[in-house]
């Protein structure tokens, strides 16, 4: 035995100066290209924030509790949309994570045949690909009549409520949060599926070999051992929900007016941008860049929430 390991070491070749700096030159080009993507984010944080510097400075917080938005009078305030952007996120998360989540579950296990799987996998994906103004031109031709006739019906037996307190009058809050949702389901079923599928089969094995049924081991074994990556995909698919512009713009109505009620039109920060940004000047495009920079930190603010969830976890 001590003559074969000796063997083998000694069929061990030192490695050559060129192989040492390949890998030296490797490790600084990926270390330049992680500097390069935070150095591209902060130009963009430092360019948004200096050209947002004027109507910082005349309108200063108020602006976020201002939901007045008048150019002729340069009156701008952007609580209408925030709270646009923050409800019709919310609303799409709500739909979209069980489904996405049960959708992941049902493609990872074995309950359907590999081709019937693999038939799925391809649609949702598909899914992802579908440009943003096709979403909104279904959602406008397709949807908003359906959504209307159901709209109808709430607001006739469940207008009690605040939320279906205002009749169905097309595009509103509530179209824009179900396209928001097929649309941020691929995102949330591809990367939940990936945690799942990477997940060691011993863990499995583990459990069904201790005596768990086979849904107490999705649920009680495999889900907390992926949720760092599904929690990493739920936070990608709110940011893609809280920055969708083309087609949460064709169906949510663009109203500056603050509503509890899902089915009264209503605005969001992208949307706010696309709308005016064409023909804005002077103090307008000062504005618009004060609510980019709000969007930004609300989406920084989210990521940031997901890692620290995520890291509270992994510490249980």
């Amino acid at each position: 035995m001590n003559e074969l390991a000796s063997d083998d070491r000694s069929d061990i070749q030192p490695r050559s100066q060129v192989e040492k700096f390949l890998d030296r030159g490797f490790i600084w080009v990926t270390r330049l290209f992680a500097l390069a993507v935070a150095g591209i984010l902060l130009w963009i944080a430092f360019q948004v924030g200096g050209d947002a510097i004027p109507a910082i400075f005349k309108y200063g917080l108020g602006f976020v509790v201002n939901s007045t938005w008048n150019p002729v009078n340069n009156e701008y305030g952007v609580l209408a949309p925030i709270y646009g952007t923050i409800v019709s996120a919310l609303i799409a998360l709500i739909l979209a994570v069980p489904i996405g989540v049960g959708t992941a579950i049902l493609l990872s296990e074995n309950f359907l045949p590999v081709s019937i799987k693999t038939i799925l996998v391809f649609l949702v994906e598909l899914l992802a690909a579908i440009p943003s103004v096709v979403y909104g031109l279904w959602g406008i031709f397709v949807l908003i009549p359906i959504l209307n006739n159901i709209g109808g019906w709430l607001h006739t037996y469940l207008g009690w409520l605040p939320i279906f307190s205002t009749p169905a009058q097309g595009p509103g809050m509530l179209p824009a949060g179900v396209i928001l949702t097929i649309m941020i389901l691929p995102i949330i079923t591809a990367i939940s599926r990936d945690a799942l599928i990477s997940l060691p089969p011993e863990l499995r094995q583990a459990s069904l070999g201790l005596g768990a049924t086979r849904w107490e081991t999705i649920f009680k074994v495999l889900i907390p051992a992926a949720f760092s990556g599904i929690v990493g995909a739920i936070m990608l698919a709110l940011g893609r929900a809280m920055g969708e512009t083309m087609a949460v713009t064709m169906v949510i109505g663009n109203s500056n007016n603050i509503s509890p009620s899902l089915l009264a039109p209503s605005n969001t920060i992208a949307s706010l941008l696309a709308n005016q940004f064409a023909e804005a000047s002077g103090l307008q495009v000062s504005a618009l860049m004060y609510a980019a920079l709000i969007l930004f930190l609300l989406t920084l603010l989210v990521n940031v929430l997901a890692e620290l969830i995520v890291i509270r976890v992994k510490r249980i």
